[in-house]
């Protein structure tokens, strides 16, 4: 009987944590309350509560879910590029630009989060998931030294930046082409000229 409790409770969480995605993704933090999430997710109020403690705890709970959501394409697309560590690391930059620019994540992951969660832990959480995974494909790329962690950081930020400005042009193939163009350019010029010098 306890592991059948367990495993409702846990079925329960992810309920909450799914619903509350959808919701923070549609209307924004602000504009969301525990009462929405528990009646969307037909649990009640102190289900919410005993499972994440605050309205806080389950957006920090959510933002984790989509970090790893991300961080798991990213992962996917560098592995199905072949064994070329440039390869890998275009894809992955690519693959990061499109999950992050679902619809699911950008307001949550790039609006919302850093404003609610605050800079620091939302860089943290940044830090364990995406951001590991293009230091190391980077690193790959013999991209060492002094250059990586400025870079890996510089990179990050461009494509964070890139994705606000694709939310901008929702469902516009143009746009996103374009931004995978520059992302392209970007990922090769940084390859080309940090291995081209004393690193």
């Amino acid at each position: 009987m306890p592991r059948a409790s367990a495993e409702d409770a846990a079925r329960t969480a992810r309920s909450i944590v799914d619903t509350a995605t959808s919701l923070f993704a549609e209307s924004g933090y602000a504009a969301v309350a525990l009462e929405d999430v528990a009646a969307a997710a037909g649990v009640t109020r102190g289900a919410v509560y005993h499972h994440y403690a605050s309205k806080r705890g389950l957006f920090t709970a959510v933002v984790a879910r989509l970090q790893e959501r991300v961080a798991s394409a990213v992962v996917s697309a560098a592995d199905q590029a072949g064994p070329d560590a440039a390869a890998q690391l275009r894809a992955g930059c690519l693959a990061f630009l499109d999950a992050v620019t679902d619809a699911a994540a950008v307001r949550t992951l790039l609006v919302d989060a850093p404003a609610v969660i605050g800079w620091a832990e939302w860089r943290q959480l940044d830090a364990e998931h995406s951001v590991v995974h293009l230091r190391e494909a980077l690193a790959a790329t013999g991209i060492t030294g002094a250059l990586l962690d400025p870079l890996t950081a510089m990179l990050s930020g461009a494509m964070n930046d890139a994705a606000l400005w694709l939310a901008e042009h929702p469902a516009d193939a143009t746009a996103r082409a374009a931004a995978h163009r520059s992302l392209d350019l970007l990922v090769d010029a940084a390859i080309a000229q940090a291995n081209a010098g004393d690193r």
